[in-house]
């Protein structure tokens, strides 16, 4: 039996909400000595080790799968994981966090046009409008828009763009392996790929000092837990069933609960200009969830009115 669509769609924003809260074991990661690169590394090795021990007790024909399809777990890894969170940074190194998130959230238009290539899904006037409405939101709510103009080198436009199609690279990939494998599986395999990529670059090794703090182990196990593990799976289990590009678009979510964790949680200031990007981000949310073939909506009035 196929998930009713709407749990597919609350999947995926509850997914991509859970990487929203990231930020609140990131933050206190850093502040004892972590790198960003050290903090991905930490993140999906410790996720891909939890993974595996709960699939190996509860569940091992979850751990099994065909050589063959290992190059696409390889490209979740290392593509859609490991060199998106590399170029996310460079961006922010190079320019700001607000900039870097907004080339992120080009994505949507990545994921459209790809999925229309591969998977010939179609690129119709609602997705369009979701599209636009998701890239002029998330600019309201960084703050890039309408008054930004922030100056950018090539190179740093290039590392953005790259950014957002490694993102949307997850949703492309990832629809195409959940056809054969469960979402724990794809999400485990992932991960480890993406840690076995990371963990010789990182110099994790010479961090000896911080492990030994119990607060450190209690935001790796935060950010490992609720923000990688329990969002892939949620993310992952979503895109089965719905299209990879109306995914991508729901996955904006992630902006709007980073944004809501910074007001409520560090007293953020939020603005009339990031209310209004809000708006336009649920809209696109709304209108994604939403857009059914005109006969589908008439056919289900009528089986809820008359019970058939």
């Amino acid at each position: 039996m196929r998930m009713n669509q709407f749990f597919a769609y609350g999947f995926v924003i509850f997914g991509a909400s859970f990487w929203g809260v990231t930020g609140l074991f990131v933050q206190n990661l850093y502040g004892f000595g972590l790198t960003p690169w050290q903090v991905v590394t930490i993140r999906l090795a410790i996720s891909s080790l939890i993974l595996f021990v709960m699939l190996f007790i509860l569940a091992r024909k979850y751990l099994k799968i065909k050589l063959k399809h290992l190059p696409f777990f390889i490209g979740l890894g290392v593509m859609s994981i490991a060199l998106f969170n590399w170029c996310y940074f460079e961006v922010m190194e190079r320019s700001s966090l607000s900039v870097a998130v907004i080339f992120v959230y080009t994505s949507p238009v990545f994921a459209a046009i790809i999925a229309k290539v591969l998977y010939n899904e179609k690129l119709t006037r609602q997705k369009i409008m979701a599209i636009c409405l998701t890239v002029l939101g998330c600019g309201l709510v960084i703050g890039l828009l309408p008054f930004g103009g922030v100056p950018l080198s090539i190179e740093t436009i290039v590392f953005g763009l790259f950014a957002g199609l490694f993102c949307c690279s997850y949703s492309i990939i990832g629809k195409y392996v959940s056809r054969f494998y469960h979402p724990l599986t794809i999400t485990m395999y992932s991960m480890i790929c993406g840690s076995l990529f990371m963990v010789p670059t990182s110099s994790i090794w010479t961090q000896k000092e911080a492990f030994m703090n119990s607060d450190v182990w209690v935001n790796i196990l935060g950010i490992s837990i609720i923000s990688t593990v329990i969002a892939y799976i949620l993310y992952t289990m979503g895109l089965s069933y719905i299209e990879s590009s109306k995914a991508t678009i729901l996955s904006s979510a992630e902006i709007v609960v980073a944004t809501l964790v910074g007001v409520l949680i560090f007293n953020e200031g939020i603005t009339s200009w990031q209310l209004v990007g809000f708006i336009l981000v649920f809209s696109s949310l709304f209108l994604t969830v939403f857009s059914f073939p005109r006969k589908v909506v008439k056919r289900r009035i009528y089986q809820f009115l008359f019970h058939t």
